[in-house]
């Protein structure tokens, strides 16, 4: 924590603001929202969502949203579901690691379709705090998930 009463202000207020923009994907995600999820990056944002795609600037990152997997997913029922961000505030960037869990509907119930690592690389903007990168890997019991961890 920065020693000053400003630093320590500043640091809290950047890190609630990306709680906040971590914890709005889910829900913009799950209704379709491809232009809100898409504002939440950088216009030159990546999402690499390993083994399915890597999506560049918010075009692409929308075209995820916007898709035939997602919007089949949509359809049967599903929701993402984050856990809270453990942040590494510097300056004017961030990185933010946490896990999710994409949940889809099968039958009377919900079964984990995907659990992954995330790596969020954030950067301080005009808009506010955006993701810059956003790295996305299963959590299948191989090493490159769990190295998104360790940055």
């Amino acid at each position: 924590m920065p020693a000053g009463p400003d630093e320590r202000l500043r640091a809290l207020e950047d890190a609630g603001a990306i709680r906040e923009l971590i914890a709005r994907y889910g829900p913009l995600a799950d209704a379709g929202d491809s232009v809100g999820v898409a504002a939440l990056w950088t216009r030159d944002g990546e999402y690499d969502v390993g083994g399915f795609h890597v999506a560049r600037g918010r075009a692409e990152i929308a075209a995820l949203i916007e898709g035939e997997v997602h919007r089949s997913l949509m359809a049967q029922g599903c929701a993402h579901v984050l856990s809270a961000p453990a942040i590494t505030l510097a300056g004017d960037a961030a990185v933010a690691v946490n896990h999710s869990v994409l949940l889809r509907k099968v039958d009377d119930g919900f079964e984990a379709w995907r659990v992954s690592a995330n790596r969020w690389e954030l950067a301080r903007t005009s808009e506010g705090w955006r993701v810059a990168k956003r790295l996305n890997r299963p959590l299948d019991g191989g090493p490159e998930a769990r190295a998104l961890f360790k940055s």
